[in-house]
């Protein structure tokens, strides 16, 4: 967590530097993330703590790829690199 660096919390990557993403929330209804940094967003929007609330991320704070969801048991599964296709960026950066 970017308020706490000893939390860890997880998080879908949406944006990465030099993207352009469209906010939920946020203070400006669009953001161009820094170098260095990621948007980052939780699947429940408006309930979630995430880069709508704080902003970009430092890819500093970055510690994992999250791949399994291993508890509960009843939800034991693999996890697909998948992007809704409401958050995707506005606009990507040229590589």
């Amino acid at each position: 967590s970017p308020k706490n660096p000893e939390q860890k919390i997880i998080k879908r990557v949406i944006a990465l530097e030099g993207d352009i993403v469209r906010t939920i929330g946020h203070k400006k209804r669009y953001v161009k993330v820094p170098r260095g940094h990621i948007w980052v967003e939780g699947d429940h929007h408006g309930h979630s703590f995430d880069s709508n609330s704080f902003g970009p991320v430092s890819l500093g704070l970055l510690h994992a790829h999250a791949t399994h969801i291993l508890w509960p048991p009843e939800r034991w599964q693999k996890l697909e690199s998948v992007l809704p296709p409401e958050r995707s960026p506005v606009q990507r950066e040229e590589e």
